[in-house]
């Protein structure tokens, strides 16, 4: 639970890629499976304010992935805000992931905390844009915002993450997005998911996180797509009063 010094207290999971099929793999891997070791994992350990899901939720882009989530995390009673990734179909996932306590590309306000979530996608091409009117939007809200503290929350990554492959497939406005932010001293960081490892650096005053995928990773550092062996990953997330950001990665066995 949240300490009297915590703001919120958050779960972050990210690019499951499921399958209408449970069963079903992808890269050796039940997606299935793996999802719900990294979720039982964190559940053991704490009970969050709130989850929060980065994109990729789906493989196959069907109505049944997104049920089987609802199954998953609705008995849970906490807050699921949540995002589209590139491999998901947003249509479906905002009619299976809206309502109840489910939120789709809704920021999160509370207390002195605003958690923009930002819609990246731009078609299952790999690379993702939040276009004119998404960032307009996010430049209204900071403009119009009271709270102290900005986390701001997407898919795909903003910065590059060291791994030529996968830094051709980033966020292609991704200047016009650290420009606006730039702009505005309330931010504290921003977090991500669709890189399949786990990414954390500080950029003047900002903290840029990204975080593993509940299936399987991608290797660091690498000019070529090659996978790296690790299990299912998870962020959490801890929203400090004062603006601090503190975070931790957890890396399951294969």
């Amino acid at each position: 639970m949240t300490s009297a010094s915590t703001v919120l207290d958050i779960l972050q999971l990210t690019d499951m890629h499921l399958f209408a099929d449970p069963a079903m793999e992808l890269r050796g891997v039940n997606t299935a499976t793996s999802f719900r070791r990294a979720l039982d994992h964190a559940l053991a350990a704490w009970d969050p304010d709130l989850i929060m899901l980065t994109g990729d939720l789906s493989e196959d882009h069907s109505a049944e992935s997104y049920s089987y989530l609802r199954q998953a995390l609705e008995p849970l009673g906490v807050p699921v805000f949540c995002i589209p990734g590139n491999h998901d179909n947003p249509e479906a996932m905002e009619h299976g992931l809206s309502g109840g306590t489910f939120r789709y590309c809704e920021s999160v306000r509370h207390e002195n905390w605003l958690l923009p979530m930002l819609n990246t996608w731009d078609g299952d091409r790999g690379g993702g844009r939040l276009g004119q009117n998404e960032l307009e939007a996010l430049a209204q809200e900071l403009a119009d915002t009271d709270a102290e503290h900005v986390l701001v929350c997407l898919h795909h990554q903003p910065v590059p993450v060291g791994s030529a492959w996968l830094d051709t497939v980033g966020l292609d406005d991704s200047d016009a997005l650290m420009a606006l932010i730039k702009d505005h001293h309330q931010v504290r960081g921003l977090v991500w998911g669709h890189v399949h490892q786990g990414f954390d650096r500080h950029n003047g005053g900002l903290r840029l996180m990204g975080t593993p995928s509940t299936c399987y990773q991608f290797a660091p550092g690498r000019d070529d797509f090659a996978l790296d062996g690790l299990g299912p990953g998870y962020r959490r997330l801890k929203l400090q009063a004062d603006g601090r950001i503190d975070s931790q990665v957890i890396q399951l066995e294969p």
